[in-house]
């Protein structure tokens, strides 16, 4: 029987383990998975040694709150793989936490699979080396990684995107649309507010400055805000106080209130790349700290942040990042897609471009296979 720990600090990484869980387990029934993540790793058969939430953050100085915290949980991730010593670890982006974790397991001997692997081609290059040390094979989710990776010494294979197979909506606009109380013929705009507590801190009383201002533009406009599950209400509160506009909220449900809108305001991450699959035009936001943010800057080797803009290989979606995200330029990019059906139509157009390049569907599948394999050789099997 094999066995593999999994580790993800944060709500994407946590569905992709899980959906990559499901799949280990229907290629080898009889495996076992332990590790770190949340809810969608324990529902697909993991047993959890800790669970993320409360680690998770973004910024350099927001990192410093949690080091205690993270620093048990690794503890406990090596305490647990000297018992079992499992066929393999993988760990799925995260990688401030997830490379200390790889250090200690390797050491141990076992095998290290990066899955949905550090931007290094953003910021921090000199990854490479560490990864080149550590990592026994990389499973990249992104085609022009592949080559990044492979100049590096580092075994690497392409499995395309997991988001995928994940992206079909559970209802349609017109059914969601009645189950708000909305007007499935009315001009409708998805908030995509982060999943991360300091994240909401940031952008959510932004997002809500700017709904009357869209709304002015936009006659008869209505807003979903899609809401990451666990996290308090009081963080979504300026969102659920606006008077005017319609804005209704849906937890845990981002495909369907993707699908059922005809813009997308969301923040930097994950849910670009969810927001292209789905083909729609998006308005993209983010802040962080203002310390955090000039001790990074300076480290970022791209002008662009959105990872839909960094796949495109051009911008293709406006980006408001740090003093350039106010209400007031929120409102005027989000209006232009509706003032300007040729500029939607041109964004739409290369979103589609974007969304083939990701690959084909079975990513998760792939993926599972390499996990496989590699816990194969270690168990010397052909």
């Amino acid at each position: 029987m094999s066995t593999v720990m999994i580790s993800c600090g944060e709500a994407s990484g946590d569905l992709y383990a899980g959906a990559l869980t499901r799949e280990l387990r229907g290629l080898r029934p009889d495996i076992r998975i332990m590790g770190f993540g949340g809810d969608r790793l324990r529902a697909a058969g993991a047993d959890l040694v800790g669970d993320y939430h409360g680690l998770t953050v973004t910024g350099l100085v927001e990192a410093l709150r949690v080091l205690p915290r993270a620093w048990r949980m690794q503890r406990a991730l090596v305490a647990q793989a000297e018992r079992e010593r499992p066929d393999a670890l993988v760990v799925i982006d995260f990688p401030d936490f997830n490379f200390r974790l790889a250090e200690r397991l390797h050491r141990m001997g076992v095998p290290i699979i990066y899955y949905v692997c550090p931007q290094v081609w953003a910021w921090r290059s000199g990854r490479l080396r560490v990864l080149k040390r550590l990592v026994d094979q990389a499973l990249v989710i992104f085609p022009f990684e592949e080559p990044i990776y492979r100049d590096a010494g580092i075994p690497v294979s392409f499995v395309g995107h997991p988001l995928l197979d994940m992206t079909a909506p559970a209802t349609d606009r017109a059914g969601l649309c009645r189950e708000l109380g909305l007007r499935p013929v009315a001009p409708t705009i998805a908030l995509l507010p982060g999943s991360r507590p300091n994240e909401l801190r940031a952008t959510v009383p932004t997002l809500a400055a700017a709904v009357p201002l869209i709304a002015a533009g936009v006659p008869g406009v209505q807003f979903i805000v899609a809401r990451a599950p666990n996290l308090p209400d009081a963080l979504f509160a300026p969102l659920t106080q606006i008077a005017g506009p319609a804005v209704a909220m849906v937890s845990g449900r981002t495909d369907d209130v993707l699908a059922a809108a005809d813009v997308v305001i969301t923040a930097s991450g994950t849910a670009t790349v969810q927001t292209a699959i789905h083909g729609r035009p998006m308005v993209i936001v983010y802040r962080l700290s203002p310390l955090t943010y000039r001790l990074g800057k300076p480290f970022v080797k791209v002008d662009t942040y959105g990872m839909v803009n960094l796949v495109a290989g051009e911008r293709i979606a406006p980006e408001l990042i740090q003093d350039d995200f106010t209400p007031a330029t929120v409102s005027a990019e989000t209006v232009r897609f509706f003032a300007d059906t040729e500029y939607a139509a041109r964004t739409r157009t290369a979103l589609a471009r974007v969304r083939a390049k990701l690959g084909s569907g079975g990513a998760s599948r792939r993926a599972a296979e390499h996990v496989l394999a590699v816990c194969d050789r270690r168990a010397g099997r052909a």
